[in-house]
């Protein structure tokens, strides 16, 4: 059985039985708005996300495809030149090696640093050029920090620096040197 209601200009929209036995229920919101589904095609908008509905947030994971040399007591921004995916092309892989999201909202933010040393490891997280969380060893040869952060969606960036606390330099680990950042939900 289906149920067709007709615009009241033109189109209809039909609302049909699923194929399967047991009971479906469709609950609709007291307010005006779109639904959007799973085969619902086009993007999210801020203004959606600042409603609460879920959306497409930009998210990048990036890690080094080749070794880093650090100096020893000295915190160094971390190159990350290849790129698992970028949803918002908010990631600069090239130049900065910073994430540029342009969508403000609140951002679960990760970071690994992989060393050939077995010393202790520290990481920081830098929000426009200064700390603003520290992370440090969670194995002698791997330092991890995570963090959830605001950026405001235009002029925020964050970046990932490592610091070694002995020896004369280290060298980073090529893929497990990472670092990412998703959107979490929206300002």
């Amino acid at each position: 059985m289906s149920i067709v209601l007709q615009g009241s200009t033109s189109g209809s929209v039909t609302l049909q039985e699923p194929a399967v036995a047991g009971t479906t229920v469709l609950t609709l919101p007291a307010v005006s708005g779109t639904v959007i589904t799973t085969g619902s095609s086009g993007g999210v908008s801020q203004s959606m996300l600042a409603t609460g509905v879920a959306g497409t947030g930009p998210a990048f994971s990036a890690y080094q495809s080749s070794g880093q040399t650090l100096s020893s007591a000295t915190a160094t921004k971390l190159n990350f030149q290849t790129e698992e995916f970028d949803t918002n092309n908010n990631f600069d892989s090239t130049t900065n090696m910073r994430f540029t999201p342009t969508v403000a909202g609140y951002y679960q933010v990760n970071g690994g640093l992989s060393n050939n040393t077995g010393t202790q490891t520290v990481l920081y997280i830098y929000k426009n050029g200064g700390v603003v969380k520290t992370g440090t060893n969670g194995s002698m040869f791997l330092g991890t920090v995570s963090a959830i952060i605001y950026l405001n969606g235009s002029s925020d960036y964050i970046e990932l620096y490592g610091y070694f606390a002995s020896g004369t330099t280290a060298n980073t680990g090529v893929q497990n040197t990472y670092f990412q950042a998703a959107m979490i939900r929206a300002a």
